[in-house]
């Protein structure tokens, strides 16, 4: 029983996190559409604060504990496909640092990315996604 309440846990936190990793990159596309003068851009960042605080990093830490409590509970350390899962997160992990510090930059004024870029780059945690599932349903090494 305690494997499937872990389970159910880990998947409704991932949820949230992928949530939370669509929404940001959309955040800071509107973002860099206003004026850094305007009353919008403080909105902007106070939005891109809350969400980071307030849904992707409460996630990320339910995820990764529950993630690895469950890796432990099942063995899943000695399995290969456990190893490209594990990879894989960890490039999300990497990218939601990314966007955190980007926020941070984009918050004292600094607008290194287009528009364009940023719409490429909210593609990431879908793709990674759902490479992410096959290797835990399929479990094809």
């Amino acid at each position: 029983m305690t494997y499937l309440w872990l389970k159910a846990g880990h998947i409704i936190f991932v949820i949230f996190w992928m949530a939370g990793l669509f929404m940001l990159p959309r955040y800071f596309i509107y973002h860099q559409e206003c004026a850094e003068d305007s009353p919008q851009n403080a909105v902007w960042i106070d939005r891109e604060r809350k969400l980071l605080k307030i849904i992707l990093l409460p996630s990320i830490i339910v995820v990764w504990v529950l993630g690895l409590l469950l890796s432990w509970q099942t063995g899943a350390f000695a399995q290969g496909w456990f190893h490209a899962k594990l990879a894989l997160v960890l490039v999300l992990s990497g990218y939601h640092g990314w966007m955190a510090a980007y926020a941070k930059r984009l918050a004292k004024g600094e607008r290194q990315l287009s528009g364009k870029s940023l719409r490429m780059l909210n593609e990431v945690p879908g793709v990674t996604a759902a490479f992410i599932v096959i290797l835990a349903v399929i479990k094809p090494f």
